[in-house]
């Protein structure tokens, strides 16, 4: 197979949540994947499974259609891997040397919520998975309302088809809590409102979600392996990291879990 040409400006949109789409300028480059690092706290597993063969087996077949998603890697050399890391895996099990990476610039923030949003559109996601991706978009979110240079001002003049009819000022952004509102109007939204919205799930679902990050790892993974309920997996979240381990000692000698 000829390798494409290298180094060429493109856009790629890529289907965020909340049926939006997330549009990415930037140059597409083919990149080694010895370049490539994968995102620092990625929350999304990268397992050997059916699925990651079947991909295999496409990239041998037509090599990787669509490119990667990275930054340059602000810890150092290369460049952060933000979406991708299934196909990055793949294509280092078929053996190939080189991908096609849509390079972008990206601050911290907008690294995190871009990255949730594309692994989000997986067919299977765990529940521990969820759950940090939530916590880690929810927290990007807030610091960016904490961003004076994000608020919009917009001042209207009189319209010309009525000139009775002017527009007042009207500050968009998010508060120093991570709200969003609109100043000098009634509309005020939180930031996990605004979360619940976009991926589709309930303001309360989301805050159970994030509970599950506060588990120690054993019970966490009994969580995403379907032993432990989701809604008991909560409530166990309260008991302090003693007490979560003292209980997952005493399921694996009983071999039970505990029920609501």
């Amino acid at each position: 197979m000829a390798e494409k040409k290298q180094g060429y400006s493109s856009t790629v949109q890529n289907k965020g949540v909340g049926s939006k789409k997330n549009t990415f300028d930037g140059k597409i480059q083919y990149l080694s994947l010895d370049q490539l690092v994968d995102f620092k706290n990625h929350p999304f597993k990268v397992e050997m499974n059916t699925e990651l063969f079947e991909l295999m087996q496409s990239i041998e077949k037509e090599g990787v259609l669509v490119p990667l998603l990275a930054r340059p890697n602000p810890a150092g050399e290369g460049y952060e891997l933000i979406a991708g890391h299934r196909r990055k895996a793949a294509g280092k099990w078929a053996g190939v040397d080189k991908v096609p990476v849509m390079v972008v610039e990206l601050d911290d923030n907008q690294a995190v919520i871009a990255m949730v949003d594309s692994n989000l559109q997986r067919e299977h996601i765990k529940p521990s998975e969820k759950a940090f991706a939530y916590r880690m978009r929810l927290e990007a979110m807030k610091q960016q309302g904490r961003r004076t240079d994000l608020t919009l001002s917009q001042v209207g003049t009189k319209s010309k088809d009525n000139p009775t009819l002017s527009v007042a000022k009207v500050v968009a952004g998010y508060d120093e809590l991570g709200e969003w509102k609109l100043q000098n109007d009634s509309v005020k939204m939180r930031t996990d409102e605004m979360l619940a919205r976009q991926v589709g799930e309930s303001r309360n679902q989301i805050a159970r979600y994030i509970r599950l990050t506060y588990l120690i790892p054993k019970i966490l993974d009994m969580v995403d392996e379907g032993k432990v309920a989701f809604t008991v997996a909560v409530e166990l979240s309260y008991l302090n990291e003693e007490e979560q381990y003292e209980l997952h000692a005493v399921m694996d000698m009983e071999q039970c879990t505990p029920s609501l």
